[in-house]
């Protein structure tokens, strides 16, 4: 787990709506909400945190904010049980050809037998009460069946997981002790550009280490490192092992938890590192505590990003914002209160939506049973609808797979061929699907730089349902050389896709 992670977001968010660990192993280096039963931090601003702010500039230096903070923010160390397949060599040296071809064919990979080896790992941990509840990433604790924490004061504890969230990489750990130091807990949606932030945590194992830096951007997303991502980026220096561990301010408030880092090609800090927001923490663990899990709320639409292109082709103005709905699950929320595909949703209980990440985040921060009014956009003008938010199920991946015969659509760089019921099947879709399946994808051709795939069946032209190859030509030549707005379906999800013959 000493390694990051980033990854390229999708296109298409589901409103039906990371990081770095420190690692040494064995064998081999591993990878509001409702109401709350206990409250488990103060979640206002501590008294003594302004004096303490007052203390620091360059000139005096960041030691009152180090000896509040410093305490509170513990080394995680997990193991758990892993199976070896046999194929791996016993020992990390074995698999450099210069210890190898010392001890040739006996340490052979292919010679050793399956069997179980501990994996230990290592990261950090924030505790967040005097009752031993301790913030950390999921990544950090996932898997494990034995947790240490220990903390600046020599002591050891064990450690039991609460609960945990992939979706946003918070764990909740608990531990049982007497006069347990903690952090307050800051309000993140006051953090500016510019602030000073200081990291804390273990990197590379080495100890407590705090650094210190700026926040050089909020709210930072689509960076697919998480489902939900709503990043504090800091450069204060982040390294493997600083996972789950503290982002504070001057004021000694957690304000994040440190997740995750664009390493580079160097493996290390580069100046550019991922924070949790701790108001986002918080809500989750405030639903592990009681839940155990986390309960989402859900529209029961499926969203994506509004661009300049589509925003024109339906006729919104200005620039270019809101969620746009490509599809509306049957008997959700969203189908009962009228909300139909091509609409485009504005704001959530007055409050603008920028983009459909910013839907996404909302919407996953409520509880089912929320109501909530929509202002969306449909036809030329503005319309408010209201709904109660149902519980967001667990996402299951539609499969998908390309086609066989071809027939051209060259304008826009593609090739379709009808879709049979034999193939929507292969495409793990409804025998009852209709619209044409794209079977090529020219390379460089306007449908490519559109992200359209084989596979793809495009149901829709400029809002015109399209039932077979011919009424697809037809629809395309009448288009000329405007752009084109396609609906498509893609292993069960609807996007909306504007292709710009060349």
């Amino acid at each position: 787990m000493m390694s990051s992670r980033l990854a390229i977001g999708s296109l298409v968010a589901a409103l039906g709506i990371g990081g770095l660990a420190g690692s040494w192993a064995t064998a081999k280096s591993g990878r509001s909400f409702l109401g709350t039963v206990e409250p488990v931090a103060m979640y206002v601003s501590d008294p003594g945190g302004a004096a303490i702010g007052q203390q620091v500039s360059f000139l005096n230096g960041f030691a009152p904010v180090a000896r509040k903070v410093l305490p509170a923010v513990v080394n995680i160390a997990s193991s758990k049980i892993v199976r070896s397949s046999g194929q791996g060599p016993s020992s990390p040296f074995f698999s450099d050809p210069f210890f190898r071809q010392f001890f040739g064919g006996q340490f052979s990979p292919q010679s050793r037998v399956p069997s179980e080896e501990r994996e230990h790992s290592l990261g950090s941990g924030v505790i967040v009460n005097a009752n031993g509840y301790v913030l950390t990433n999921n990544h950090v604790v996932s898997g494990a069946d034995e947790i240490t924490v220990s903390l600046g004061d020599k002591r050891e504890f064990k450690g039991h997981i609460v609960g945990t969230d992939a979706k946003t990489d918070v764990a909740v750990v608990k531990i049982d002790g007497k006069n347990l130091p903690f952090l307050t807990l800051g309000d993140s949606s006051k953090v500016q550009v510019g602030d000073f932030a200081l990291a804390v945590g273990n990197p590379f194992g080495i100890g407590r280490t705090l650094t210190m830096g700026i926040i050089s951007a909020t709210g930072r997303g689509g960076l697919g490192i998480e489902d939900y991502e709503d990043f504090l980026q800091t450069d204060a220096a982040i390294n493997p092992g600083n996972s789950g561990g503290a982002l504070v301010n001057v004021r000694g408030e957690l304000v994040g938890i440190n997740t995750a880092i664009i390493a580079g090609g160097g493996g290390g800090n580069q100046g550019v590192g991922f924070a949790i927001p701790v108001n986002m923490a918080r809500a989750v663990m405030d639903q592990i505590i009681e839940h155990g899990k986390v309960l989402r709320g859900s529209i029961g639409v499926l969203i994506q990003p509004v661009t300049p292109a589509l925003a024109k082709s339906f006729g919104l103005t200005g620039e270019p914002r809101g969620a746009l709905v490509a599809n509306v699950t049957p008997d959700s929320p969203a189908d009962r209160a009228g909300l139909k595909r091509g609409d485009i949703i504005l704001a959530l209980n007055g409050a603008p939506m920028g983009d459909s990440r910013d839907l996404s985040l909302k919407v996953s921060m409520m509880a089912p049973g929320t109501p909530v009014k929509l202002t969306v956009f449909r036809d030329g003008r503005e319309q408010e609808y209201s709904l109660t938010l149902a519980q967001l199920p667990d996402a299951a991946e539609a499969p998908g797979g390309p086609a066989a015969n071809q027939s051209a659509g060259p304008r826009l760089g593609i090739s379709v061929d009808r879709l049979t019921p034999d193939v929507a099947s292969q495409l793990g879709l409804s025998a009852r699907t209709t619209g044409v399946v794209v079977t090529g994808v020219q390379p460089a051709g306007p449908a490519e730089d559109a992200g359209l795939r084989r596979g793809d069946v495009i149901q829709e032209i400029d809002h015109k349902a399209v039932a077979g190859v011919e009424q697809f030509r037809d629809a395309v030549r009448q288009a000329g050389n405007s752009p084109v707005l396609l609906l498509i379906d893609r292993g069960g999800d609807h996007i909306f896709v504007v292709v710009t013959p060349k």
